[in-house]
């Protein structure tokens, strides 16, 4: 594990999930000077299709793909990964280590899913807190307390509640979109060519929609617990790409 500074961590459950919904955003980052890391909670196995040793090699090809700085995995247990005390450390002593200002993590139940993916939210957003914590450094190796100034939530496409958030934006990986699906194809071991076909589809399509609503080609969206602050309205909001039912000034109707 190094002790490099990251500006930004992403973490999920298992391998494939972070490329799967973020891999986007990630190789985004990188392209734009941003350190990067990934922290996978489980290894993802037993699966009808994987091990191990499998799963870590697709990870860390993954990983590289996307171009991210850091790639761990925390050893929890897939299947029965719970939202508990230890848990939470052992998440929290990694984002002590890294100190990021952003942490990002998967948000909503699937309930025809994992409920790991769930869980996963709840450790996320406990550890994020407990990383921030004073006089309880032996519950997280010696690292000393960090707050992160940020958490970031990828909301699951399809959740069993419709989720009303203070803040979304969303991400333009028009340029990354091909990177997020070559990550993607390292799984091997889960998706063999016929299921890949259908998750590149499925994949395409919702970046698909989430780019239009933003006038971009591909997008990924990602929602905040509270509002975001602004100084310079101006310069956030920026120029708007979805053209507007009539011409502009200079332009043919």
């Amino acid at each position: 594990m190094s002790d490099t500074q990251l500006d930004i961590v992403f973490t999920a459950p298992h391998p494939d999930d972070l490329e799967i919904g973020m891999g986007g955003t990630i190789a985004k980052l990188v392209k734009l000077g941003y350190r990067v890391g990934m922290v996978h909670m489980t290894n993802g196995e037993p699966t009808p299709r994987g091990t191990p040793e499998t799963r870590q090699r697709e990870m860390e090809a993954a990983a590289g793909i996307l171009g991210a700085q850091v790639c761990e995995m925390l050893g929890l247990p897939n299947r029965e990964l719970m939202d508990c005390p230890e848990n939470r450390y052992a998440l929290a002593t990694v984002l002590r280590r890294y100190r990021p200002k952003i942490l990002v993590g998967m948000a909503g139940r699937t309930v025809s899913a994992s409920p790991d993916h769930y869980q996963a939210q709840l450790i996320t957003e406990a550890a994020r807190f407990y990383s921030q914590l004073t006089k309880w450094d032996d519950r997280f190796d010696g690292t000393e307390p960090f707050r992160i100034d940020h958490l970031v939530y990828r909301p699951v496409p399809i959740s069993a509640e419709i989720t009303h958030w203070p803040t979304r934006f969303v991400v333009d990986i028009t340029d990354t979109i091909d990177q997020k699906i070559e990550a993607i194809r390292c799984y091997e071991s889960q998706f063999d060519a016929d299921r890949f076909v259908g998750l590149e589809h499925y994949v395409r399509s919702y970046c698909g929609a989430e780019g239009v609503s933003i006038g971009v080609r591909y997008g990924e969206t990602y929602a905040m617990p509270r509002p975001i602050g602004i100084t310079d309205m101006v310069a956030a909001l920026g120029d708007w790409k979805i053209p507007p039912p009539f011409a502009q000034a200079g332009q043919k109707a």
